[in-house]
């Protein structure tokens, strides 16, 4: 059994809503959410955007192979409409599921990157992150969560819901 943390993400339509029938879809077809954090609200990062993003992050316990559980999430983003156009950056969307970390290994890849290879750089990331796994040791950057967010340089304010 592999364990898999995922970010939710998503600032159109009722976000609450779609994360809650995402999270249906995560059990049925991924695997068993063990943990989820609270839900946070922030504003857009790396590009300007009228409505706030909300973000939750997921401890999976799944069966699925890493390019396995990117392909079941690609599909479930697609579900709830969640279109991509690499040409034009970050974009608005009603659903973005990013795997953080999978079990403790380090995945480079053309398709997959494992750590996420931001995630340290966010707060929308690090602060719902560090609610479930403040001690987690980083593979690559070999610190803790709670040291990653402490360092953060993202002036982003996540409120917690």
């Amino acid at each position: 059994m592999n364990r898999a943390v995922l970010l939710m993400g998503g600032n159109l339509g009722n976000v609450p809503v779609t994360f809650s029938r995402a999270r249906g879809l995560i059990a049925t077809q991924v695997g068993e959410i063990i943990s989820t954090s609270s839900l946070y609200l922030s504003d857009a990062w790396g590009f300007e955007a009228k409505e706030q993003f909300y973000n939750q992050v997921l401890i999976v316990n799944t069966g699925l192979s890493a390019q396995h559980l990117l392909n079941k999430i690609l599909e479930i983003e697609d579900f709830f409409g969640r279109t991509r156009n690499q040409n034009e950056g970050y974009q608005s969307r009603t659903l973005d599921l990013d795997i953080l970390f999978f079990n403790h290994e380090v995945i480079v890849s053309e398709s997959l990157q494992i750590p996420h290879p931001r995630l340290h750089f966010r707060n929308f990331t690090l602060v719902p992150l560090a609610e479930l796994m403040p001690e987690y040791i980083h593979p690559v950057l070999q610190v803790s969560v709670r040291q990653l967010l402490y360092q953060s340089k993202d002036k982003l304010r996540v409120q917690k819901l």
